[in-house]
């Protein structure tokens, strides 16, 4: 929603021809403006990085599966640092992305190994999805049908199912919880 929110304050902003990254203004003529829409791409960035970093924490702490929870990491820890470093910062704003984009979808396929029932099929699915158009994208570049529909839609295929990915682990976790049994103490 924050995406959504900052596209609707960027002047002739387009999901096609522009990257998410856009959104921080760091695009000639707005690179040295700073927009409202910068403020709430940056600011809703900063925030994902930092409570997927805290989530990822916790699990760690809660022995929950480490094949899974370093990527989760990575990924809160890329999505930080692209707030942190907007496209002006071009080689550092593109390693901080690819970061994202890698860890998101690999933590997904990761899932597999910690959850059951549907979302052990469902949250590989969202990964491969968001790695395959990567992929498809450094090995293709323009040529990859992922394209058609500009670099903003390409990168949306990569970073959207990521970011489905850890809402509905989220709601995962709720359900297992909620669902966990109750343990009584005996006096």
């Amino acid at each position: 929603m924050g995406i959504s929110s900052a596209e609707t304050f960027y002047p002739g902003y387009s999901t096609a021809r522009n990257s998410i990254g856009d959104l921080g203004a760091s695009l000639p003529p707005n690179s040295m403006i700073v927009q409202p829409s910068a403020t709430i791409f940056d600011l809703v960035v900063l925030a994902t990085g930092l409570l997927v970093l805290a989530a990822a924490a916790i699990l760690g702490r809660a022995a929950f599966v480490w094949p899974m929870t370093v990527p989760l990491g990575l990924y809160g820890l890329g999505a930080f640092l692209v707030g942190v470093f907007h496209g002006n910062w071009a080689n550092v704003h593109t390693l901080a992305a690819l970061l994202t984009f890698v860890a998101g979808g690999v933590s997904a396929i990761a899932a597999a190994t910690a959850v059951r029932g549907p979302f052990r099929i469902v949250a590989p699915v969202l990964g491969a999805i968001s790695l395959l158009t990567l992929a498809s994208y450094c090995v293709l570049s323009s040529a990859s049908p992922m394209t058609a529909s500009g670099l903003g839609g390409l990168e949306r295929r990569i970073a959207y199912p990521a970011i489905l990915f850890v809402l509905a682990f989220g709601g995962y976790l709720q359900g297992a919880a909620a669902s966990a049994p109750v343990v009584t103490r005996v006096a």
